[in-house]
């Protein structure tokens, strides 16, 4: 396997009795960099990533996490990767999160005063340093879960698997997932996120790939992915809302063929265009007619739109699958 790549995953199978969670799903994650995993509940997002973890053997195909073989050297697989998510709260809410921290560090064969100091370390990058010395019980949600991400990064992983991990959180909270994320790729680790938000993966992932019924049907960047749809749209607000017809006539000179005029918002008039150059000619119309606007963009669709497109489903928060495993 090149260097290049952190985890690779190679035609992998896995059943619950009667249901084939995963068909032959290949794919790669590039080291240092996010690769989003998108699916609907049930997709085998979560199946994916607990062979990839060690916690599942597939029943066909080959992964590597490290260059190393996750049904064949499991051992030099969990010593190098990192794993949190909403079924996998690694922390203890009857110790403090300090306790927690030392604990999974003396765990990981640190000496007892390493072990202290990357608590102290992972507990002011997350900032919990003002309730590290209070029970994690009393913890909030958000806090509970910037002290699982801190646990899986004790030992300073190389690869980190997050499953799901802003689902439940307030979208202030996400936000903040988000920027250590971002921090935690900085530093050089490599992600794989799964999620159902699709505003995650466009905010975070480098590449992304597309799961349902078990099967890959996309992966591809996010601005890629999201040409799948079709055409940009148009969009222009008029800064006098009595030049509104001028503008429809300058759109309608810019559209696709058989495109109409759209209000997204009032006052704001759309139209959907077949190439980037529909940007430039729009100023250059707009200046002609001294036409001033308030807001004008040309905007690729919603990644929204995407998954629709290639699942047949509208994304939607959920409960990762775990009934596929209970099942087994």
């Amino acid at each position: 396997m090149s260097t290049d790549i952190a985890v690779e995953a190679d035609g992998l199978v896995k059943s619950f009795k009667d249901t084939k969670a995963l068909k032959g799903v290949s794919f790669q994650v590039p080291r240092g960099k996010v690769l989003g995993v998108l699916g609907p509940n049930g997709a085998g997002k979560t199946t994916a990533v607990r062979i990839l973890a060690t916690l599942l053997r597939p029943d066909a195909g080959r992964a590597t996490v490290a260059g190393f073989d996750v049904a064949t050297q499991p051992r030099e697989v969990r010593k190098r990767v990192g794993l949190t998510g909403q079924q996998y709260a690694s922390i203890d809410e009857e110790l403090t999160g300090r306790e927690n921290l030392r604990m999974i560090g003396e765990l990981l064969n640190m000496r007892s005063a390493t072990a202290k100091a990357r608590a102290a370390e992972l507990l002011e990058w997350f900032d919990l340093t003002d309730a590290a010395d209070r029970n994690a019980k009393t913890y909030s949600g958000g806090m509970r879960r910037r002290l699982d991400l801190a646990a899986s990064l004790t030992g300073h992983p190389e690869i980190v698997f997050l499953d799901e991990p802003t689902t439940g959180l307030d979208p202030a909270k996400r936000e903040d997932m988000w920027d250590v994320v971002r921090d935690i790729v900085g530093r050089g680790t490599s992600v794989l996120l799964t999620t159902q938000y699709l505003e995650e993966a466009d905010a975070l992932a480098d590449d992304i790939v597309v799961i349902n019924h078990g099967e890959v049907i996309a992966h591809d960047t996010s601005e890629n992915l999201k040409r799948v749809v079709g055409s940009q749209t148009l969009r222009v607000r008029p800064a006098d809302a009595a030049r509104g017809g001028d503008v429809k006539e300058i759109l309608l000179g810019l559209g696709a063929d058989g495109a109409t005029i759209g209000e997204p918002r009032p006052g704001e008039f759309a139209i959907p265009v077949t190439d980037d150059a529909a940007l430039g000619h729009a100023v250059a119309r707009l200046a002609q007619a001294h036409i001033e606007v308030t807001e004008l963009s040309l905007l690729l669709p919603s990644l929204d739109e995407v998954f629709f497109t290639l699942t047949g489903e509208r994304s939607k928060p959920a409960a990762a699958e775990a009934s596929e495993e209970a099942s087994a």
